[in-house]
């Protein structure tokens, strides 16, 4: 059998691992547009030593992927963060990072005084008592909800600024059931059992089951702490090097595929050499729609409504550290007018490993769905912007500091936004591959943007591929 993987980024990789773990005999070709692998993961070799300018971590309690890493021979390179608190800056000023909160919505007003209206805190806590949530199998603006329960400026000041960091987007573009599963599986749970349904109700019970399950894992291990990310070592190009080298097949870089057709003997792609049994398109949503047209014409459409958030990583390394806060980074609120960035991470504060390295590393990001201009500026205005915001935001002068190393990343499209509807767009292009058992598609859009997500749907991809 022979199966073309049009894309070499984490999911492409990923499945063409599966796949030969699965049946070595199966020969795999991987045909990647770009001048190199990873895709949306990118580990820059600045001279103080490799830092990732995609994704920097990945979720560490998802067991499956620390597994899947240690299968890889990764386990010495898995590093931990130091555990630094984060920052808000909102208002013009720093803030705390709000505790006790489901991915920045709150359980109740406690710690929120200054950052937030007294109206809003009064919301948060009178909330419970308000009329239920009509809460259905469909899905929901998550910024509406919260500003309806809460109030705008939990949102704005709040919410949106930890969902920007993840999804490039503001609160109001995601859906609950698309980013927040486990408040939507909550929601639905209060309902089964017939409970009132409301927004501090559940994060409540969210945090309770938390609190539980991290008890019973101190009452095994004493002194547990809950580690909530790991990094690698020497960046992500050691994972996905390693996903390369292991997976037996053959990698094609600058090879760019422009149709794929199916013919009697099998499917064949322009700009690949022979006749392919099976195809997997581990591609972006848009190219996807572009290389599926003749094959699986039923996808195009609902592929083409996938929307796409574009951003910028400026990667700095400076001389000296002096005057940077002891914080793992800083969110920035949406409405936050005085500055351009949505946040810094503060590398070598946040990874022991890297602040080993002497000086400070800083990451400076910039763009949300809707707002393209900023990833589009030149740059020397890019570095600029993230000078003049780190030094307004913290004080810190970058430029005195001695601005040793410099890495402009622009991710256009680089993010797909799982908004309302997003799920069912996908289950509909879903429902269109699986009518062809000799085409697939991984990646991002598919099943979720975080690491551990794309490799458990890109795993299971592989299998179905196989038809195993």
């Amino acid at each position: 059998m022979r199966i073309a993987i049009i894309g070499a980024g984490l999911a492409g990789l990923t499945a063409a691992y599966e796949i030969h773990q699965a049946d070595p005999s199966v020969e795999v070709e991987v045909f990647e547009a770009s001048d190199r692998i990873g895709g949306k993961l990118f580990t820059v070799p600045f001279e103080s030593g490799p830092i990732d300018m995609g994704a920097e971590a990945y979720l560490a309690f998802r067991k499956d992927a620390t597994e899947f890493f240690e299968s890889l021979g990764l386990k010495d390179s898995l590093r931990a963060p130091s555990g630094l608190p984060s920052l808000l800056y909102a208002g013009g000023t720093l803030n705390p990072m709000p505790a006790h909160t489901a991915m920045g919505i709150p359980a109740s007003g406690a710690g929120l005084e200054g950052l937030i209206s007294k109206e809003s805190i009064e919301a948060i806590d009178k909330e419970s008592e308000r009329e239920a949530i009509e809460w259905g199998e469909g899905d929901v603006s998550l910024g509406a909800l919260v500003r309806e329960r809460y109030g705008d400026d939990v949102v704005d000041r709040v919410v949106s600024a930890l969902q920007g960091g993840v999804y490039s987007a503001s609160s109001d573009d995601l859906g609950v059931r698309a980013t927040l599963p486990e408040l939507a599986r909550t929601f639905d749970a209060m309902a089964a059992e017939g409970e009132k349904v409301t927004l501090s109700g559940a994060v409540n019970r969210i945090l309770d089951q938390r609190a539980v399950r991290n008890a019973a894992h101190a009452e095994k291990i004493p002194g547990y702490k809950p580690q909530v990310f790991a990094s690698f070592a020497g960046g992500y190009a050691e994972m996905y090097e390693a996903l390369a080298e292991q997976s037996g097949a053959t990698i094609h870089i600058d090879a760019f595929i422009s149709q794929v057709t199916k013919t009697k003997g099998g499917y064949q792609l322009k700009g690949a050499e022979g006749t392919f049994d099976k195809v997997l398109f581990a591609t972006p949503a848009p190219t996807t729609a572009m290389l599926i047209k003749s094959v699986v014409p039923d996808a195009v459409a609902p592929l083409k409504e996938i929307k796409l958030a574009s951003s910028v990583v400026v990667g700095m390394k400076f001389d000296d550290a002096a005057g940077l806060p002891d914080n793992s980074g800083i969110l920035v609120a949406m409405d936050e007018t005085s500055v351009r960035a949505k946040a810094f991470t503060f590398s070598s504060k946040k990874w022991p490993h890297l602040g080993e390295r002497g000086g400070a590393i800083v990451r400076a990001s910039f763009g949300r769905f809707g707002d393209d201009a900023i990833t589009r500026a030149e740059e020397d205005d890019l570095v600029d912007y993230a000078l003049d915001d780190l030094q307004t935001i913290t004080g810190f002068d970058g430029r005195a500091a001695g601005l040793s190393e410099i890495y402009v990343q622009r991710w256009f499209g680089g993010l797909p936004v799982y908004g309302p509807g997003h799920l069912e767009t996908v289950a509909t292009i879903r429902a269109a591959i699986d009518a062809n058992p000799d085409i697939d598609v991984a990646g991002a859009w598919v099943a979720g943007v975080g690491v551990p997500a794309i490799i458990a749907d890109a795993r299971a991809t592989a299998h179905r591929v196989l038809g195993a």
